[in-house]
């Protein structure tokens, strides 16, 4: 079993978004990025990847403060990240969004046993507000069910 720690979460990705598929990419990043991820600052929320150029993958809109003590090294806190995949992935994820109606969106971002800082993109579909109600009645009955199955009535 592979050991991660996790640096951010992305909460609004399973509320959003049905997630069909995961999968890992690395992600490039400048010094100072890094040292701000070590101290648990990112906001992935509005967040998203793209292809750009033909065969390249792009994140967009990732928020990762500005390293205090790197000065005048520091780095733009939006700036567009490049993602690194596996070819044979590249050209799965290619064909699933040209399909339409997909979208990748990052879940999570981590640093792997490695020490290497990793993202866990998802491929989902939007939801609808009815769906999303539908989400919000399963959970909410997920939670009275355990609480009736604890207090044993």
């Amino acid at each position: 079993m592979a050991e991660y720690k996790e640096v951010g979460f992305n909460k609004r990705a399973n509320y959003d978004y049905e997630i069909l598929e995961k999968l890992e990419a690395g992600i490039v990043l400048l010094g100072s990025e890094v040292k701000s991820l070590r101290s648990h600052k990112v906001n992935l929320t509005e967040a998203y990847a793209g292809l750009s150029k033909g065969c390249e993958l792009f994140l967009y809109q990732m928020h990762i403060p500005e390293y205090k003590l790197a000065n005048k090294m520091n780095h733009n806190p939006i700036r567009t990240r490049k993602l690194l995949v596996r070819k044979k992935q590249m050209l799965k994820l290619i064909g699933q969004l040209k399909k339409g109606g997909y979208s990748l969106i990052p879940v999570s971002i981590y640093f792997n046993e490695k020490g290497f800082v990793k993202i866990s993109l998802g491929l989902g579909r939007g939801k609808k507000n009815i769906d999303k109600r539908e989400t919000i009645k399963q959970r909410e009955w997920n939670r009275e069910k355990a609480r009736i199955l604890k207090n044993g009535r």
